[in-house]
């Protein structure tokens, strides 16, 4: 396989995945898959006890994995929301509209109630296409 088709592992700075060996995401030619995108504070590696700071920092840190891809919030097409706790909704909702305020240029969106893994409360997952 040609050096420019491998995908290419997207690693987030300080935010683990612990033990587990898969990357934040990866970029495919123009296209960028995440894997589950934690709410772990990025200056400590460790998730707040609190949901309002996991939404905020697991949207912070969907940003930096795009900016790490070369993508943006403009080239998002999907989102999925992975919530534990239904009156998070609110609070992904002010995050949502902070990184897409126009009601004519926003990704798709799939929000779903869900079981996570060790005391998360959030967890994004996104397809970017690059332009």
């Amino acid at each position: 396989m040609p050096e420019s088709r491998r995908p290419r592992s997207i690693e987030l700075a300080n935010v683990t995945h612990g033990s587990v060996p898969i990357p934040a995401g990866a970029r495919v030619g123009n296209m960028v898959f995440s894997s589950g995108i934690m709410g772990k504070d990025p200056a400590t590696d460790t998730l707040p006890a609190d949901g309002p700071s996991q939404v905020r920092f697991a949207f912070q840190n969907m940003r930096e994995l795009l900016r790490l891809a070369g993508a943006s919030l403009e080239d998002v097409g999907h989102v999925k929301v992975y919530l534990t706790d239904d009156t998070l909704r609110p609070v992904v909702n002010e995050h949502w509209l902070q990184c897409f305020p126009d009601p004519v240029d926003r990704p798709a969106r799939h929000t779903m109630l869900h079981d996570l893994p060790g005391g998360m409360l959030v967890q994004l997952e996104i397809i970017a296409v690059v332009t």
